[in-house]
C-alpha cells in the first residue's frame, strides 16, 4: 500500500462565493486536480458544488451521483473530464498535487540500520577474541624470555595509559570531570583490578597459557560465594548445580596437566578471587555514585590509576629491568623484546576496551556466554600455536569446565520464584 501527502497551493486570489443560476442539478462533480473558483456554489438544501478542470487536456477525476429517489450518494469510478467545461483561465484556481510516498521506506530503512547494528556487534566480538588471542600469545613469548611479570603489567598500563590520554586529547572520547569523592570510590577498584592482572601475568609465566584459561573458567564460583558472603545474594539450585562441572572439569584438567605446578595453579586462583571481588565490589561500592561514568570512562580511569599504583612497586620489587643495556646484557633480542611487549600491550588494553563496548550493547547474559565462547578459542589457539601437549583426559576436563561455564551463563537468568505470603 501507499500512504499519499498532499500540498494545496493557491496561485493569485480567493475564490468568490455566488448564488446557483438553478435549483437543482443532476450530477456533482469533484475534480481533485484542479478546482476553479468560478464554478463554486454554496451546498444547501438544492446546492451543489461544480469543479471544473482548467486543463486543456482530459483528466482523471472522481464524480459523485447524487439518487432522484434517496438522498444517499454513491461513488463513480475515474471519468474523464471533457475539454469544452474548460471555461476559466489558470489565474484564478486552487491546485491540488499528491506525491506517492510508498509505506515500505521506512521499513527498509529501519531493515538496513538493523542489519548494520548486527554487522556492527559481530565485528566487535570478532576483534575481542583476536586482541585477546594476540594478547596471549605475545604476552607468554615476552614472559618466557623476560620473566619479570610486575614489569610487564606496569608497561602494559602505561601503554594504556598513554592510549586513554590520547583518546581524550584527540576528543575520540569525551573527556571526564571527576571529583574527589569519585576517585577516592575509583580507587579500591583499581587497586584490585591491578592484582587481577598481575596474578594472571604470574599465571601465565608458569604454566601454559591453556591452563590458565582452564584455571581462570572457575570465575563463576568465586562470583557465587562472594556474592553470597557480600551482597546476600544466596544462588538458585541450578546455579549451585551448574558449578559441579566447572569445579570438577578444572580439577580433572589440573591433575592431568603437562605444565602444573602450583605457583601457576594459585596465582590463577587469586587472578579469579581478584576479578570477582572486583566485581562484587562494583556494585556494592559504587551503587548510585557514579551514575555520570559509563563503562568505558570507568575502565579509562582505573586503567590510569592501575599504572600509578603499579609503577613504583614494579621499581621497588624488580628494579629498572627493562633498558636496552639491561637486555642485552641478558643475551636477548631488544628489539623483538620490545616490539612484542608493546604489541601485548596494545592488545591488552584494547580488547578490555571492545569488551566494555559490548557490553553497553548487550545484556551481561550475553556478554558472559560470548567470554565463555573467547576462552574456548584463546585456549584451543594457545594449544595450536605453542604446540602444547594434551592428554585426552586433560581435553576433557577443560571441555567439562567450559560447557559448565556457559551453562552457568544460562540458568543465572533464572530467577527464584517468590514465596507466598
Amino acid at each position: 500500500m501507499q500512504s499519499t501527502a498532499f500540498s494545496l497551493s493557491a496561485s493569485l486570489s480567493l475564490p468568490k462565493l455566488r448564488r446557483p443560476s438553478s435549483p437543482t442539478l443532476g450530477r456533482t462533480r469533484l475534480d481533485p486536480v484542479c478546482v476553479s473558483s468560478s464554478k463554486i456554489h454554496d451546498l444547501g438544501n438544492s446546492s451543489n458544488v461544480t469543479a471544473v478542470s482548467a486543463s486543456s487536456l482530459p483528466r482523471r477525476s472522481w464524480s459523485l451521483v447524487s439518487s432522484s429517489s434517496s438522498s444517499s450518494f454513491k461513488f463513480r469510478t475515474w471519468s474523464s473530464v471533457p475539454e469544452s467545461l474548460n471555461a476559466d483561465s489558470h489565474a484564478n484556481r486552487f491546485q491540488l498535487r499528491a506525491t506517492s510516498v510508498p509505506e515500505s521506506a521506512g521499513e527498509s530503512a529501519a531493515d538496513s540500520n538493523s542489519l548494520f547494528k548486527t554487522l556492527e556487534l559481530g565485528a566487535l566480538f570478532g576483534l575481542w577474541y583476536l586482541f585477546n588471542i594476540y594478547f596471549n600469545i605475545y604476552n607468554k613469548q615476552v614472559l618466557k624470555v623476560f620473566p619479570y611479570p610486575v614489569t610487564i603489567t606496569a608497561s602494559q598500563f602505561a601503554v594504556g595509559t598513554v592510549l586513554v590520554l590520547a583518546m581524550w586529547g584527540f576528543n575520540l572520547y569525551k573527556k571526564p570531570k571527576v571529583s574527589g569523592s569519585q576517585l577516592a570510590a575509583v580507587a579500591p577498584l583499581a587497586l584490585i583490578h591491578t592484582l587481577g592482572n598481575l596474578f594472571t601475568n604470574m599465571s601465565l609465566g608458569k604454566v601454559a597459557v591453556s591452563f590458565t584459561h582452564t584455571i581462570k573458567a572457575m570465575e563463576p564460583f568465586f562470583s557465587v560465594i562472594l556474592s553470597a558472603m557480600f551482597l546476600g545474594e544466596l544462588p538458585t539450585a541450578w546455579v549451585v548445580a551448574s558449578l559441579v562441572p566447572i569445579v570438577g572439569g578444572v580439577a580433572l584438567a589440573s591433575v592431568t596437566e603437562a605444565s602444573f605446578n602450583w605457583a601457576g595453579f594459585w596465582t590463577a586462583m587469586a587472578s579469579n578471587l581478584a576479578n570477582q571481588s572486583r566485581n562484587v565490589l562494583s556494585k556494592k561500592v559504587m551503587v548510585k555514585k557514579e551514575e555520570s561514568m559509563d563503562n568505558i570512562t570507568l575502565f579509562s580511569i582505573i586503567t590510569v590509576m592501575s599504572f600509578i599504583l603499579l609503577a613504583p612497586v614494579a621499581i621497588f620489587m624488580e628494579g629498572v629491568k627493562f633498558t636496552p643495556a639491561y637486555l642485552q646484557s641478558a643475551g636477548l633480542n631488544v628489539k623483538q623484546v620490545y616490539i612484542r611487549a608493546l604489541l601485548a600491550a596494545f592488545c591488552f588494553h584494547a580488547y578490555q576496551q571492545v569488551s566494555y563496548m559490548i557490553l553497553q550493547r548487550v545484556s551481561p547474559v550475553t556478554h558472559s556466554v560470548g567470554n565463555c565462547v573467547k576462552r574456548v578459542v584463546v585456549i584451543v589457539s594457545s594449544v595450536l600455536f605453542f604446540k602444547t601437549p594434551v592428554s585426552p583426559i586433560n581435553s576433557l576436563g577443560t571441555g567439562v569446565a567450559l560447557a559448565g561455564v556457559f551453562l552457568y551463563s544460562r540458568v543465572k537468568r533464572i530467577k527464584p520464584k517468590p514465596k507466598a505470603a
